[in-house]
């Protein structure tokens, strides 16, 4: 089930739209036209982005009459970063072992060229 709401997570984070619409929520909820605004798209192009993001359970939605309020939800994307960290410590131990390995290399270099 987390792999799965994963995969829906990053694919929908994968759109640089449904990103900037994401970005958009974080300040204030929006309507899907607020949020279509920004772009050259119909609403129907904009509703379909924001399903997408729904659906990853990153945005909720309320319907007041003909208007659709988007929300963000942040708890998938905790969900996301938590797996990302995880990875993090991968990352940080390779990119310290390379700058040892680097810095190494310049004492070597330093001590030849005063030869």
């Amino acid at each position: 089930m987390v792999e799965q709401n994963l995969d829906r997570v990053f694919q929908a984070l994968a759109d640089p739209t449904r990103r900037a619409m994401l970005r958009r929520l974080s300040s204030a909820e929006r309507t899907v036209g607020e949020l279509a605004e920004p772009f050259d798209m119909s609403f129907a192009a904009a509703a379909k982005h924001v399903k997408v993001l729904e659906t990853a359970g990153l945005l909720s939605r309320t319907v007041e009459g003909r208007t659709h309020r988007c929300r963000i939800e942040a708890g998938p994307l905790a969900e996301a970063d938590r797996w990302i960290a995880y990875y993090q410590r991968f990352w940080t131990g390779r990119l310290d072992a390379l700058e040892t390995a680097l810095l190494q290399h310049a004492r070597k270099t330093r001590k030849r060229s005063r030869k």
